[in-house]
């Protein structure tokens, strides 16, 4: 198909931008003016990867329009349960409008038919003059349209590779003899996108049996007597809905639309355009690697127009944008005045030091010759204390002279009245660390302030300035060139575009703080959270970080080979259950063998793939029917044990200090907790036996060291009661109750001595997950128990604990009343969404309604606890240290004659880390290693 000279690219757009959509629902693409860019964003991408990755000869985009079609006319109901467009998705269309007019790409679209039609007519058009089509979607529906000429490209989904279907996939899907036959197998089974009926009770699988059998609808309808039971009264009963139904989900190729193939010729993309949009939308680097140069910003006036709940907001005129561009232009170094100093004499050091301490703040960088900031070498330090000016201080390559240097830098750094401002100031703290300085008295964070004023935006430098400042720093590469083998080292930069570089990211940090600070106080408890949360943690993450945990290598590597076996073993004993030899890690494989070959389960479902879902949720609930299922969930942990964590973790080792040094991340989680990476701490195994052995491998840092653990007991469930003022939740906890069997007894009806073991493991269930709103169908889904069942255990839950449902729908109030909620220290959750005319995308904001303030207090309270408890230790100059933090646990490296006192310290200051309405508890251990402190 590469090789054919005339090949189309057909777009069904709003199937494509749905899915961009909502690819970033977890995680929306933010601009500084606040508008959701994510559907533009991922469309973007859509079109230039099809462009570059597939190189197509001719391309069209083709949009459905408002206008009722064909088959609404025929069938009311048609597409009548559809949710209503999510408003930020609305409100990007004119934008994608936009984008396919500036890369020049032709559009389709025609009242009366649907994009399908259009895309259908065109392929059948373009095949009979030598064209291979493409047709990019992720609907099913297409794959009636499939020919040898003609093909479906699937975009990628979930990390995964995009699909070309063709008839032998298409039929592969189906179980259908040619791709036509798809028609039927709607027909039959309906469509409840597209709300097309199909027979009532007659599934996907039983429309694939019986198009198997009698190859068409109609066949099928003409022997309806060979049927049995009640499959013949539903056919019977439903014999004209079941035309009407093929006749809807078959997709029109008689459009009234002309295929001219020198009219869609890929053209040259419309330079200006693409700029002016690009700016406007805040797309920087797509834009970088488009045009290949600078961007003008974002037009202010656009901004000022930009209304998110007033869909009628008129689009910014193209004079305006023209006028605004012209004068908009991102500054440059070379464009901006200033005036940067290199020092090189001892003399000048002393001078700059003099200055600086007379200001009331200065902003500093590190540069290095490492990422990682354990293992980092000083190329030389930067400091500005005003806009336009800067110092650069080259170190000399040995480490001794830098240190020497550092010597006279000293007084500045372990000033307590000057205010340090740096840009993920923790690498820079780590840095100096390695050469033995600190940095003492106020600190302030550029990334940090951002992060509790936008948290769902990004926060690196260069997008602060280009976003806040209008200004484009100087980009790495132009120095040690781009990411790979040929990239330099700093050291190996041009001394003067390194001293340039070096002294405008301590500029424009400084810059960024001054237009941060008045933005913090307007913005409720932000400033208050980055000077008593944050800002104070940052510190102690850093050393924690430098502390490091030893890994037992040589038990990890004992380990891999005892899981080696036992992965062996187990797919032997796998392979003879099955009877045959195939894949065991193939999903596809093993889904043909439990499904096809076994019958384990008549009612399998398949993917949108055509596959068997064979993922753990699915197979966990078929283990009692088939021995099997339990050694394949156990060959898939033991599989993702040894590649994830016990082979991967020695390679993790610092070969200087010898031990794992994982990095905290504060700006990346939305709600305020801490994530971890190199190892991703958050990510170690707990729920399994085997899992939990991995934390037998991390062991204090010497043999006269003990490893103590301190987590805290049902954190998230005390704040929940703290929070809603429930008082039977709070009389539970404050007198030490069984918070799972009082929730039982109520529920049930029973006295808390009748509470058996299976209405406490039901109640921990719904106890746990309320706080993430879960359904009558999620409770039993994960119980195993039937809807009505989970549906009567919630509405007895919310009947005893109402206090807990009024704060629930206090949070979602709020939210709508005013965009965000809170957490108890004051940390803002933006939900954007919370007013959507779409029940998903809304339901997604109100769960994170109730959800944030109860994740982000749980964040604040072990952030508070873990201040405390350093700024502790320290004063007590103790020689035992935290060095680990997962979720709601801390561990310590103690020595064994400060035991007791760290156990005293900690549990105090991690139960009074914050007051509630019930007591915080913490359960510790002490051990040998992990596991056994756990």
């Amino acid at each position: 198909m590469e090789n054919q000279e005339k090949k189309l690219f057909l777009l069904d757009a709003f199937a494509l931008i749905f899915r961009a959509y909502f690819a970033f629902s977890n995680n929306p693409r933010i601009n500084s003016k606040g508008f959701n860019t994510s559907a533009v964003f991922g469309f973007t991408n859509t079109l230039l990867e099809v462009l570059k990755k597939y190189k197509p000869t001719h391309w069209a985009v083709v949009f459905d329009t408002s206008a009722p079609t064909h088959r609404h006319e025929e069938f009311v109901e048609y597409k009548a349960n559809r949710e209503a467009m999510p408003e930020d998705l609305a409100s990007s269309l004119p934008y994608i409008f936009r984008l396919v007019e500036a890369l020049n790409i032709p559009m389709f679209a025609m009242d009366g038919f649907e994009a399908d039609d259009v895309i259908g007519t065109l392929a059948r058009q373009a095949e009979s003059e030598g064209f291979i089509t493409f047709m990019m979607t992720p609907d099913k529906d297409y794959g009636q349209l499939v020919t040898d000429k003609t093909f479906i490209l699937k975009p990628a989904r979930a990390g995964g590779a995009a699909e070309i279907l063709g008839p032998p996939e298409v039929c592969a899907r189906f179980e259908v003899e040619q791709p036509m036959q798809v028609i039927d197998i709607l027909g039959l089974m309906g469509d409840k996108v597209d709300n097309i009926p199909g027979i009532p009770g007659v599934g996907e699988k039983t429309a694939i049996q019986l198009i198997k059998t009698y190859h068409s609808v109609e066949r099928m309808l003409e022997n309806t007597h060979e049927l049995k039971g009640k499959l013949r009264e539903k056919v019977e009963a439903h014999r004209e809905l079941a035309i009407q139904s093929k006749r809807l989900a078959t997709i029109r190729c008689d459009v009234p639309v002309s295929f001219e193939a020198d009219a869609i010729k890929v053209a040259p993309f419309h330079s200006d355009l693409v700029r002016e949009l690009f700016a406007e939308l805040e797309f920087r680097r797509l834009a970088s690697q488009l045009l290949g140069e600078e961007l003008p910003s974002a037009p202010k006036i656009a901004a000022a127009q930009m209304n998110l709940f007033d869909e009628t907001a008129p689009e910014t005129p193209a004079s305006a944008r023209a006028e605004v561009n012209e004068t908009a232009m991102l500054k440059r170094l070379s464009d901006y005045p200033h005036t940067f100093k290199v020092i090189n004499s001892t003399d000048g050091i002393l001078e700059m030091v003099k200055d600086l301490l007379e200001r009331p703040a200065f902003a500093f960088d590190t540069e290095t010759t490492d990422l990682e900031a354990i293992n980092a070498e000083l190329v030389g330090l930067s400091f500005s204390a005003a806009p336009g000016t800067g110092y650069w201080i080259p170190t000399p390559n040995s480490r001794s002279e830098t240190v020497a240097l550092l010597d006279l830098l000293k007084p500045l750094f372990l000033n307590e009245k000057v205010i340090k401002i740096g840009q993920n100031i923790k690498y820079d703290l780590t840095v100096l660390a390695n050469y033995g300085i600190q940095i003492k008295g106020p600190l302030f964070d550029t990334m940090l302030a951002h992060y509790l004023l936008q948290p769902d935006m990004r926060h690196n430098m260069n997008v602060l300035a280009e976003t806040y400042l209008h200004y484009s720093p100087v980009p790495i590469e132009a120095l040690i060139g781009p990411k790979g083998k040929k990239q330099k080292s700093m050291r190996d930069a041009d001394p003067q575009l390194l001293a340039d570089y070096a002294a405008e990211d301590a500029e424009v940090t400084l810059r960024l703080h001054d237009v941060f600070l008045p933005m913090l106080s307007d913005e409720g408890n932000a400033k208050a959270m980055l000077a008593q949360v944050e800002m104070p943690l940052v510190p102690v993450l850093a050393f924690m970080e430098r502390q490091g945990v030893r890994i037992d290598e040589g038990a990890l590597n004992a380990m891999s080979g005892q899981l080696q076996t036992d992965i062996q073993t187990l797919e032997q004993e796998i392979l003879a259950l099955a009877g045959t030899s195939f894949n065991i890690a193939s999903p596809r494989q093993l889904g043909e063998v439990l499904f096809d070959v076994l019958g384990i389960d008549p009612q399998a479902k398949k993917t949108k793939t055509g596959q068997y879902a064979t993922g753990e949720d699915v197979l966990s609930k078929l283990a009692h029917k088939h021995p099997i299922i339990d050694k394949i969930l156990d060959f898939r942990e033991l599989q993702k044990l040894k590649s994830t964590y016990v082979d991967a973790l020695p390679g993790m080792v610092n070969p200087i200090t010898g031990k794992v040094h994982t990095s905290y991340n504060q700006a990346v989680a939305a709600t305020g907790r801490l994530s971890s990476n190199n190892p991703n701490l958050q990510n170690i195994p707990i729920r399994t036996a085997r899992g939990r052995e991995i934390r037998r491998a991390f062991l204090p840092s010497s043999p006269n060291r003990v490893l103590l653990s301190a987590d805290y007991s049902q954190v998230e469930l005390r704040i929940i009661a703290s929070l809603s003022g429930d008082q039977t939740m709070i009389d539970a906890f404050s007198h030490g109750a069984d918070i799972h069997a009082t929730t039982a007894a109520k529920v049930f009806g029973v006295s808390l001595d009748a509470v058996t073991t299976e209405m406490r493991r039901k109640a921990k269930m719904v106890n746990f997950g309320i706080i993430y709103g879960i359904s009558a169908f999620g409770l039993s889904e994960r119980l195993n128990i039937p809807r009505k069942e989970a549906k009567e255990i919630i509405d007895n839950y919310f009947t005893q604990f109402s206090r807990l449902k009024s704060y629930m729908d206090d949070c979602i109030e709020q939210a709508r009343e005013k965009g965000y909620v809170e957490t108890i220290l004051g940390r803002r959750r933006y939900l954007r969404d919370i007013h959507s005319a779409n029940a998903v995308v809304r339901g997604f904001a109100e769960r994170n309604a109730i959800n944030a303030p109860i994740q982000g207090s749980a964040a604040d309270v072990i952030k508070m606890a873990m201040i405390h408890i350093h700024r502790a230790m320290e004063a007590d100059r103790m020689q035992s240290s935290m060095i680990l933090q997962v979720h709601d646990e801390l561990v310590f490296d103690v020595e064994q004659e400060e035991l007791g006192a760290v156990q005293s310290l900690v549990r105090f200051h991690m139960e009074h880390a914050v007051e509630l309405a019930v007591p915080l508890v913490v359960e510790m251990g002490v051990g040998t290693n992990w596991l056994e402190a756990h």
